[in-house]
């Protein structure tokens, strides 16, 4: 048997050949294969293997493109913006208000029993729920709040943001419960024994210190709903669209080409904001 001397290149190029192999098989080759395609030509009954630019040329020279990238990022943003505030909130109370560390994994592991079940499920129990004859418009009109059933809550770009929020909360809270639990919680008695008050020592100790679980939180959450197509269709009703869609239709229509040209810049997109992220702060300290 070989022996290769300790720390040398080729004793560690050895340990990681195995994870190399599943990469490149697994991520590096099918990404190659998606943007080889998206340079193939279509026609209606044949795909061509030569190195054309129209997908390129119809897709950004579309309107309808521009539309469904800014419906896709509005989505995102939204969707972020509620994920951060519920899973920041529901990680300070865990990390800093629970004292038992029992109490701590029980009330964590509940935070995951809705997890346990199909996303596609968890989202279609929505339906039932926000639809026109739903318990939502039954209850606020039995309380006299409403006189007649609110159109918008089912089908709607409130539907889509709230499926999404259920669905992806918890990649919010795990990276931010598990950053605040390796806070030493000596600095926060040293913030108050200098006389910050609460708000202080959230917005000068905690925060800051949180900052790594923030940031890989958001990269799950973005990256998680610009890739999502089967929430938007279903929440609102085929009435929006996103990139995930686009490419959902195209593959449908067996364009296969168009579908991998937009999975391309799909994925640069979220490349550079992956990047820009990581330039605020470094994640490698939570790995």
């Amino acid at each position: 048997m070989t022996q290769f001397p300790k720390n040398s290149s080729a004793s560690a190029l050895f340990m990681v050949s195995p994870l190399l192999v599943v990469l490149l098989l697994f991520l590096v080759l099918p990404i190659a294969m998606i943007v080889v395609v998206s340079f193939w030509q279509a026609t209606e009954f044949s795909i061509i293997p030569a190195f054309v630019l129209e997908n390129y040329e119809f897709l950004f020279g579309s309107p309808v493109t521009y539309k469904v990238f800014i419906n896709t990022f509005k989505y995102a943003l939204i969707t972020w913006g509620f994920t951060l505030v519920i899973g920041f909130t529901v990680a300070y109370f865990l990390a800093f208000h629970v004292r038992s560390l029992t109490w701590q994994i029980a009330l964590f592991l509940m935070c995951t029993i809705p997890f346990w079940t199909s996303n596609i499920i968890r989202m279609i129990s929505w339906i039932p729920f926000l639809g026109r004859n739903g318990i939502a418009n039954s209850a606020l009109m039995s309380w006299g709040v409403i006189d007649e059933p609110l159109e918008w809550l089912l089908f709607s770009d409130f539907a889509v943001i709230l499926a999404f929020v259920h669905l992806y909360t918890l990649f919010m809270v795990v990276p931010i419960f598990n950053t605040m639990m390796r806070i030493d919680k000596s600095l926060i008695e040293a913030a108050r024994d200098a006389g910050a008050n609460g708000a202080q020592i959230l917005w000068n100790v905690i925060i800051p210190l949180t900052k790594p679980g923030i940031m890989i939180g958001t990269i799950f959450v973005v990256t998680l709903v610009m890739g999502d197509f089967i929430t938007v269709r279903f929440m609102s009703g085929s009435q929006s669209a996103n990139v995930g869609r686009l490419i959902s239709n195209d593959i449908a229509l067996l364009q296969y080409p168009s579908a991998a040209a937009t999975a391309v810049v799909l994925l640069i997109t979220v490349l550079i904001m992956i990047g820009v992220l990581l330039r605020f702060v470094d994640i490698r300290k939570e790995l």
